[in-house]
């Protein structure tokens, strides 16, 4: 039995870094993962719990082909855990495929780093053990060496799709700032149009009152003339003598 042990920080948030543990796969920087699926998720208490079904190429070499078998794709199967509360993800992973020869257990955790909030810490660990096959502890060292290498691989991985989380976040403010600025800007227009036609409504009806008032000032001013006039004939009639006839 062989145990192999990691430790890396990730110049990260724990939010950004557990995001990207989502969409690792497939990653030009580590293709020996060829596919992931998830065969059960659910949350129980606050915490994510999602198991899935790893497949990946181990790249064994020619001996070791010869001792377990073609080379071929392996499965794995994948138990994590998300605590949001408590700002950690635990992931365990066991193989399926020649699991009665070689047993690999795998374990991380990531977390924040306690002396830095926008850092997260992921501890790796690795317990291989290899039984009823010959060569068994050269097989072991070489699944060592393998699996360290493959963690730097992995870590690449990360970064690879850290950055392009962070790109995409980018767009979406840059978007955001510009729907912003063109929606700011529409309304700035239509309150001025709104404004602007309002202006012009209020000096329409002023004109349209004023043209009203004159003109009723002189229908009115017509009426009273006629009403003087009809008066004053009328007054005319009734002060003549009665029966003197109008003079020629």
């Amino acid at each position: 039995m062989k145990i192999w042990t990691s430790e890396h920080i990730f110049s990260h948030p724990w939010e950004t870094v557990t995001q990207a543990v989502w969409r690792k796969y497939p990653n030009p920087h580590n293709p020996a993962v060829v596919g992931t699926d998830v065969v059960e998720r659910r949350v129980v208490n606050g915490v994510l719990h999602t198991h899935r079904l790893i497949s990946s190429r181990w790249g064994l070499p020619s001996w070791a082909q010869t001792i377990l078998g073609a080379d071929r794709v392996c499965y794995g199967y994948e138990h994590s855990e998300v605590n949001p509360d408590e700002r950690t993800m635990t992931m365990r992973t066991r193989n399926l495929t020649f699991s009665n020869t070689v047993s690999m257990d795998e374990r991380m955790v990531y977390y924040p780093d306690p002396k830095d909030n926008e850092k997260t810490i992921l501890r790796q660990e690795t317990i291989i053990t290899v039984k009823g096959v010959p060569l068994t502890s050269y097989m072991e060292n070489y699944l060592i060496n393998s699996i360290s290498a493959n963690s730097f691989k992995g870590r690449e991985a990360m970064e690879f799709v850290i950055s392009k989380i962070n790109r995409e976040v980018e767009e979406l403010m840059s978007t955001y700032k510009r729907s912003t600025t063109e929606i700011l800007s529409h309304t700035k227009r239509s309150i001025g149009e709104i404004t602007e036609s309002a202006l012009r409504s209020v000096d329409d009806i002023s004109s349209v009152a004023k043209k009203s008032v004159d003109g009723f000032s002189d229908v009115a001013k017509k009426s009273i003339d006629d009403i003087s006039c009809v008066a004053k004939k009328g007054l005319d009639s009734f002060t003549q003598p009665a029966g003197s006839m109008p003079r020629v």
